[in-house]
């Protein structure tokens, strides 16, 4: 049993994660402030190897308190996505930054890191060729900024790894409908239509439980991965937006989408990446674009309203 801290666990990632390092028999603590008063993680109070804190992850007296003991720390706390950093940037560089900087200040040598970059960081790509984690990242938005700063930080304060997380989605206890797949899967379901901006800027994606396991796998095998960033999706899923709305066409039929001849996406993204590093490791996903879609359609059956985003 491993001791393991997660700053930001009741969010997207640490409630599908949170759950399955319990039932690894790890002892986890969560540091969140439930930003979104999510309750998504009242299933795993009864457990004893569970505990909560609410707090702000750049309070140092706080964060002191819970470093101490630990094993690894899993920083999940951030303001994600562009649009939320834009919105507060000075919380976006306090929370997605300094509190990790804090971290690498407060834990000791022996603690481990493992650290959720994102692939946004990889800005407006190389055209056709394949950003590896040997590619010069070039953030494009404050959050590709600050978690690109902040993987730079854990990586050069040693024996940390990282994974730059490709778009995520999939059905999560503290849901987002903002992430792309998810939303172009909600305007299916709900509205039959979607409007496509600039749709042949490409990217990667990764189910939710598949990123989560990426964490679990490094768990395993830290030795051996140490030092290192890791890309994390799914290598059979580098498509443009209109690829991904022809894949949800095909379960979702009466589902029409058209591309805008005029105007553009505030989100310039537009990559292709290679995951080959992390699979050689001997991780791979469990859960296709396919899974993900026809998981959608059956918690949009659950969830009306679009009540669950970042913004």
């Amino acid at each position: 049993m491993s001791k393991i801290l997660v700053t930001g666990g009741a969010g997207y990632i640490g409630s599908v994660l949170v759950p399955m390092l319990l039932e690894e028999g790890h002892d986890v603590t969560v540091v969140d402030n439930f930003y979104y008063d999510q309750c998504s993680l009242l299933a795993q109070c009864m457990n004893p190897h569970f505990h909560i804190v609410r707090g702000d992850v750049r309070d140092r007296e706080l964060m002191s308190r819970q470093i101490i003991g630990k094993d690894f720390i899993i920083p999940l706390a951030a303001m994600v996505g562009f649009p939320l950093c834009k919105k507060d940037e000075t919380a976006a560089q306090t929370i997605n930054y300094d509190a990790v900087q804090m971290i690498i200040q407060l834990r000791t040598e022996d603690q481990k890191i493992l650290y959720p970059c994102t692939n946004s960081g990889y800005g407006a790509g190389q055209g056709d060729q394949f950003c590896t984690e040997e590619t010069p990242m070039n953030p494009i938005s404050l959050y590709g900024i600050t978690k690109s700063n902040a993987e730079k930080a854990v990586l050069e304060a040693g024996n940390s790894l990282t994974f730059r997380f490709a778009t995520v989605f999939g059905a999560s206890p503290r849901m987002r409908i903002d992430l792309l797949v998810n939303d172009f899967v909600y305007r299916a379901v709900f509205d039959k239509t979607a409007v496509i901006f600039q749709g042949e800027f490409k990217r990667n994606y990764v189910h939710v439980r598949d990123a989560a396991g990426a964490f679990i796998f490094a768990i395993r095998h830290f030795d051996e991965m140490k030092g290192r960033a890791y890309n994390c999706g799914l290598s059979s899923a580098n498509l443009s937006k209109i690829e991904l709305c022809k894949k949800i066409k095909e379960h979702v039929p009466d589902f029409v989408y058209l591309e805008a001849p005029v105007g553009e996406d505030p989100d310039k993204r537009d990559y292709i990446v290679s995951n080959e590093r992390l699979e050689k490791c001997g991780w791979k996903p469990e859960y296709t674009l396919d899974d993900g879609i026809e998981e959608l359609i059956k918690v949009y059956t659950i969830i009306k309203k679009n009540q669950y985003s970042n913004i």
